[in-house]
């Protein structure tokens, strides 16, 4: 009988979520994530086994933050005219977003 960590393999609950993702070459939108990964949807064609640099968007309690991510691609799928993209986190940073005021420049 097999046990459950054989049924997956992943280490981490993934979350649904359509979350904004930055990437080096356009953008995209996340499908679910974990804390050791994410999946997102995108125009831009990357190659399994790549490392990919990405921010993802969130919502604080006070204000926009950025998730600055470095991952490795592990799998990479075609999704009816888009690129999906399954990324393992090697690396990331939550950072707020600092808001302009009028006087700035």
């Amino acid at each position: 009988m097999a046990s459950a960590g054989a049924k997956n393999s992943r280490s981490e609950e993934r979350v649904p979520a359509a979350l904004p993702v930055t990437l080096d070459r356009g953008t995209g939108i996340t499908r679910d994530i974990s804390a050791s990964g994410v999946f997102f949807e995108t125009e831009v064609n990357y190659a399994s086994g790549s490392v990919i640099s990405f921010s993802i968007e969130l919502d604080g309690p006070t204000g926009k933050m950025m998730l600055k991510c470095q991952g490795q691609i592990t799998r990479v799928e075609d999704r009816c005219g888009k690129v999906g993209v399954a990324a393992k986190i090697i690396e990331s940073r939550l950072e707020m977003v600092k808001k302009l005021n009028a006087g700035d420049v």
